[in-house]
């Protein structure tokens, strides 16, 4: 059976793993983002020493997912201006000499949660991450979706919640879902990072109004199956009930579904924590081919 390797390639870590293509992961390892080429280095190092026949990588963005753009596999213009241009997915080709899939982390999570996790046999799904960044993933009858480049569903524009006048944490966006309601804009608006702020009911019930704009959107633009909501601040369980709620009076009635009549099932945790990637189909093929 062969060994695939796989890649979450986060802003502040990077999740590797070991795996084979019945899904099974059999080791996992953390290192922290650090400058590309020390990264680089340490990630190649790594399964250098455990040996893969195969390689999937999900990278934050933007990103260039097109396997037919000479830019296939490199950063674009991310704020995290040390990996802007950088080719991550010829990086580690050259380094490991093997083939190499290459997405968005968020698409990767999709792709895992669908084949193996909370929407599990589900053809149409959205998969949020709320965290150092806020990001989607988005799976149409199937398939990852990509058009121009890929979906940048975190940087939707959302109208202000009344009261709130915190400075956007986005370099690019006054008004954005992640400028607003990513870990980081939680940290800037109430002075401590969002595990410090289990207590305080008024954090959540702002950050549940934001992400409740943002997920009805999704809901009225890609009608998923099921919409999965991973990532760090959404540790905070008591997120879930206050999101279903709003996003619901948001819909205002206007979609009526078997999905959103049992909202508690339609917008769900993550099952897979870290390990949402599917390593054996991303590291298979292209998954964006």
């Amino acid at each position: 059976m062969a060994s695939i390797g796989a890649i979450e390639a986060g802003g502040t870590k990077m999740v590797l793993a070991l795996g084979d293509e019945a899904g099974h992961i059999v080791e996992m390892e953390e290192i922290p983002t650090t400058a590309p080429d020390a990264c680089v280095e340490q990630m190649a190092a790594w399964f250098a020493q455990r040996t893969v026949d195969s390689l999937g990588i999900g990278a934050f963005g933007p990103t260039c997912v097109n396997p037919g753009n000479p830019r296939f596999g490199q950063i674009l213009e991310t704020p995290k201006t040390a990996w802007r241009h950088f080719d991550l997915r010829g990086a580690l080709i050259h380094r490991l000499g093997v083939p190499v899939g290459y997405d968005t982390d968020v698409n990767a999570a999709c792709l895992g949660e669908a084949t193996f996790g909370a929407a599990q046999g589900l053809s149409n799904v959205v998969y949020v991450t709320v965290g150092t960044g806020i990001g989607a993933g988005v799976m149409v009858e199937g398939a990852l979706l990509h058009g121009m480049l890929h979906a940048e569903a975190g940087h939707i524009t959302v109208p202000r919640v009344p009261g709130d006048a915190a400075r956007s944490v986005c370099p690019y966006h006054s008004g954005c879902l992640e400028g607003l309601a990513s870990g980081p804009a939680i940290e800037r608006r109430w002075g401590e990072k969002a595990a410090e702020l289990a207590g305080r009911d008024e954090v959540w019930e702002l950050e549940s109004s934001y992400l409740a704009l943002g997920i009805s959107t999704y809901v009225l633009c890609y009608a998923p199956h099921r919409v999965v909501l991973g990532g760090g601040v959404m540790h905070q369980e008591q997120l879930f009930a206050l999101i279903r709620a709003k996003t619901r009076d948001l819909l205002n009635g206007y979609l009526v579904t078997p999905e959103l009549e049992d909202i508690d099932s339609y917008i769900v945790p993550r099952r897979l924590r870290g390990s949402a990637g599917d390593p054996r189909r991303l590291g298979a093929r292209p998954p964006c081919a």
